[in-house]
């Protein structure tokens, strides 16, 4: 696959190496996805350096209170559409929903929680 016929439409940002769309079935309120003008790896850098330098932003703003990034890399793996691409995914105090009291879901372990029951190491 490459870029041209990818199904991203209408980026909302862009630089020499990469294009910024809103995601269209977002995680989270604000997440983006940075994808690379070409298929190679410095192009791929560049989307990673670009989500991170947004999610410091939108923290220091105020727009959410941390955030991922991460990839799908491969149909085992999640991937949809099979051109490589980087998520922003903004995350909130409380987005992972609350317990019957009112405590927030524990956030701990991040992106391991892809696999059921490998999120929180420290328990």
């Amino acid at each position: 696959m490459t870029l041209s016929n990818t199904p991203w439409k209408n980026p909302i940002g862009e630089t020499n190496h990469y294009r910024v769309y809103k995601d269209k079935y977002p995680v989270t309120e604000g997440h983006l996805l940075f994808i690379p003008k070409e298929d190679h790896v410095v192009y791929l850098d560049k989307c990673f350096t670009g989500a991170y330098e947004q999610g410091q932003m939108f923290v220091k703003e105020g727009v959410c209170d941390g955030f991922n990034i991460g990839m799908n890399m491969g149909e085992h793996a999640g991937q949809t559409v099979m051109y490589p691409h980087v998520h922003l995914i903004l995350r909130r105090e409380g987005d992972l929903g609350r317990y019957e009291n009112g405590t927030p879901y524990d956030p701990t372990g991040g992106v391991r929680n892809v696999i059921p029951g490998k999120g929180n190491y420290k328990k």
